[in-house]
């Protein structure tokens, strides 16, 4: 059962087409992404590097280069200490490959997810000590790493923040108290005081920004500094950041070098992938790409996905590609195993009537844990948690529906943790094993969710005929391009089409091929991904006593290609 819900928001769409010289249609999508007047939608549509926030509004980060700057002249060793994602691995090589040219002697170490767990700890502090580092600077991590943070400034070192996560916060009489770490400059568009405007950055883009001052300080071009952007890019799409505002010139002129990079490391992932550089979209990244760097810190070590940045030999950015490719497929079997059990612990809890779906898998392995539990959201339509078991203990790992705020609902029961942490969206946390029975029982005792808020909602942009799709507007859609969080490819929906004829086809038989017509009578061909038999056996069923099969779409319209050929067609999302 869905919920399909139209979006209602108003302006003047006739007047903004003519404005910027498009369909009103692709005026009411951009309304519908929450940009309002003229200039925004300007800048959404035509927003250049010029537009992008001055770095220096970032609190502390001109203070974060003065300091750098007096370490490289006095050639004191600097260590970049990353984290294990894409974000975390694109943010150390920005920060790495910064610092390099302008002369410092720098070197990076990434946590190990099962040893270290998540961002900077007690052994990487220890290990830089001992290796004689002077200077500490984090990426995608340490706003949270108060009690190491002040450790590694007991023992002398130096330690500069860069991060993009929320400030830790404890509530207090009078209100939150935000916990700040002692560092010595703390670069965090997050925290109170900050005046930069976009709030959304990923931490490779705050590595970035910080680079760009570095830059400057160094009387380098500004030419130079965009040669970054392809890696900040990467990191927001692959941290599922909002795409919008700065962000979206951020991905939009970064994939525009990233089809013509120089860059060994992704040349060859690109290729092992049998991808173009040309064709490189955010999609690619999200779905293709950004797995098989994160592949590298879930089941191996992240420092490999960093090597394949790093290297300029060919042969070696080869070998490292079909290592990650290779990893990314062992993970894509395990991720389908953990998948069946959890459907079936899923399939036990609704039935005993849970909302909240935290299902104990002890044998997964645990970083898989979050790509699981999105899968389960996806289909229940439930926040969940998946919980594994370590050598320490359990840790979980979840992903919430819009009507549930994962980190604040943790926060009612923080007391059966050892350590947890995330946003609305996603959490994790680390807690006995013993109480996971017991997480479980809380989480649903203390939830406000309804009935109604587990129903999925399916958002409409334009409920568009299909006699009003053309070749023009199909490529005027690609003006709202890149698509991903906050600005999702848009769907339209139509009533009552016919569905003329179909066909299964496909490898594994998940492709369904029709020919259709509308209530108006334009024809054209549409496809469905998914359970193809299901689709069709729904309509045979649904059309028995009716002279002809009809169907109620939730569509995205394409240009298909097909030997030279161009044609319309439509992609299918949901029927009803």
């Amino acid at each position: 059962m869905e919920k399909w819900l139209v979006a209602a928001k108003r302006a003047d769409f006739n007047e903004i087409g003519r404005k910027f010289s498009i369909d009103p249609v692709i005026a009411r999508i951009i309304r519908n992404r929450d940009v309002v007047g003229e200039e925004a939608v300007r800048t959404y549509l035509t927003g250049s590097l010029s537009e992008l926030c001055d770095p220096h509004l970032l609190k502390d980060v001109d203070l974060a280069v003065e300091i750098l700057q007096e370490k490289i002249g006095q050639k004191r060793r600097i260590r970049v200490i990353g984290d294990y994602d894409i974000d975390g691995i694109q943010s150390s090589y920005i920060l790495w490959r910064g610092l390099t040219s302008c002369g410092a002697r720098v070197d990076v170490a990434i946590p190990d997810r099962i040893a270290d767990g998540y961002g900077l700890n007690e052994r990487l502090v220890r290990q830089a000590a001992a290796d004689g580092i002077d200077t500490i600077i984090t990426c995608d991590n340490g706003i949270a790493a108060y009690d190491e943070i002040a450790m590694g400034k007991g023992q002398g070192m130096t330690i500069l923040v860069t991060d993009h996560h929320e400030v830790p916060y404890e509530e207090g009489p009078d209100g939150r108290i935000y916990r700040i770490p002692p560092a010595d400059a703390v670069v965090n568009p997050r925290q109170e005081g900050c005046g930069y405007p976009w709030k959304g950055l990923c931490g490779a883009a705050v590595a970035f920004k910080l680079v760009q001052v570095l830059y400057e300080a160094f009387g380098k071009g500004p030419e130079e500094i965009w040669d970054y952007l392809p890696y900040a890019a990467i990191a927001t799409v692959g941290d599922v950041m909002e795409l919008q505002g700065e962000n979206r010139i951020l991905v939009k002129e970064g994939l525009r070098r990233l089809r013509c990079t120089d860059n060994e490391g992704l040349l060859a992932l690109i290729a092992q992938n049998q991808l173009a550089p040309g064709q490189i979209d955010a999609y690619h990244i999200g779905f293709i790409l950004g797995p098989c760097m994160n592949a590298s810190g879930r089941l191996d070590t992240a420092e490999r996905a960093l090597r394949l940045m790093c290297t300029k030999d060919p042969g070696e950015a080869a070998r490292l590609a079909k290592d990650l490719v290779d990893l990314n497929t062992g993970r894509k079997e395990l991720t389908a195993q953990g998948v069946l059990k959890a459907q079936a612990l899923a399939e036990e809890a609704a039935e005993r009537g849970d909302k909240v779906l935290v299902l104990y898998l002890p044998q997964c392995h645990e970083s898989l844990a979050g790509i699981i539990a999105g899968r389960i959201r996806e289909a229940w339509h439930r926040p969940t948690f998946v919980v594994t078991q370590g050598e320490e203990g359990a840790k979980g790992s979840g992903r919430s529906i819009e009507e549930y705020s994962m980190y604040q609902e943790l926060c009612k029961v923080k007391e059966l943790f050892t350590k947890f942490g995330g946003h609305p969206m996603a959490a994790g946390f680390s807690l006995p094993v013993s109480k996971v029975p017991l997480l479980g029982q809380r989480l649903n005792e203390l939830t406000a969710l309804t009935e109604e808020d587990l129903i999925p909602k399916i958002h409409i942009d334009v409920p568009m005929p299909l006699d009003y799709i053309t070749q023009e507007l199909v490529e005027q859609l690609e003006l709202l391009a890149p698509f991903g969080k906050g600005n999702e490819k848009p769907v339209f929906a139509d009533r009552k089409i016919s569905i003329l004829s179909s066909r299964i086809v496909g490898k594994n038989q998940n492709v369904c091929k029709m020919n259709v017509s509308s209530a108006g009578g334009r024809k054209l061909e549409a496809v469905y991904f998914g359970d193809a038999e299901e689709f069709l056996a729904y309509y045979v069923n649904k059309s028995r006593n009716k002279s002809e099969k009809t169907a109620d779409f939730v569509y995205y319209p394409q240009i298909n290609t097909y030997q030279g050929q161009k044609s319309l067609q439509i992609v299918v999302k949901n029927y009803r």
